[in-house]
């Protein structure tokens, strides 16, 4: 048996998230459907991660075994010609049998895109969450900096999670502005259900003025999910990259 390993890009505007079901279409559903096609073998993928309806990735990764005797490198073209067109595999390896996607994974990046301005988006409304105020991106960046390291962010998650601990690192988080986007990154050792949206909206809150960056170590020491802010939408949500 060999283990193939695929790095994916997708817009997850018409999928309802990556994990499959059985009565909806999803990206785990689709690509696993497209693989058995092609090996002729029924294929399992294991994916690094859950992603929600609407949440993109520029860098997802996951792997399958198969006896198939196709070159690891070939993968990437033969499933590119079969995939719907808002996926794509960027890279196709082989790796040791003892990969794992998600248990080998020591951490990821996300961004989240925001559309400062008050008529709502158009173009990009599936990539992009609308402000309709102007943000201070000097408060949004100086509150990030109380995120950064070892807490437990209970109060960033959302219902539904059933992880055994709310402890997590981060180890970067920073605002950018270019234009009437601004961008939000986080890189992270894992990250809770909603986790990532939760901070936006909290981050949000600062640059609106609505509370004050020093505000985010009570409302994280508080474990408290009503302290900090409302979870935003998927669509400004991206999986810019996985860690090994």
């Amino acid at each position: 048996m060999r283990n193939i390993k695929l790095t994916l890009e997708y817009d997850g505007t018409n999928y309802f998230g990556w994990q499959k079901q059985k009565t909806k279409v999803t990206l785990q559903g689709t690509v696993e459907s497209v693989i058995s096609n092609l090996t002729k073998e029924a294929i399992e993928i294991t994916g690094c991660s859950r992603t929600d309806s609407g949440v993109h990735s520029r860098g997802y990764i996951c792997n399958f075994v198969t006896n198939s005797s196709i070159p690891s490198e070939k993968f990437k073209d033969a499933l590119n010609v079969k995939l719907p067109d808002d996926i794509a595999v960027l890279k196709s390896e082989e790796v040791p049998e003892e990969f794992h996607s998600r248990y080998s994974c020591r951490g990821k990046k996300y961004s989240y895109t925001i559309l400062e301005r008050p008529m709502k988006a158009t173009i990009d409304r599936n990539y992009v969450c609308q402000c309709k105020y102007n943000l201070d991106i000097g408060k949004m960046n100086e509150a990030c900096k109380y995120f950064i390291g070892t807490h437990d962010f209970s109060a960033f998650k959302n219902k539904g999670s059933s992880v055994k601990t709310s402890v997590r690192t981060i180890s970067e988080l920073y605002v950018e502005k270019t234009g009437n986007y601004v961008k939000i990154f986080v890189s992270a050792d894992g990250f809770l259900y909603n986790m990532v949206r939760i901070i936006v909206g909290t981050l949000i809150d600062v640059g609106i003025g609505k509370i004050n960056p020093e505000s985010i170590k009570n409302i994280i020491d508080s474990k408290e999910r009503t302290n900090a802010g409302k979870s935003m939408p998927p669509q400004g949500l991206c999986l810019e990259e996985v860690y090994y």
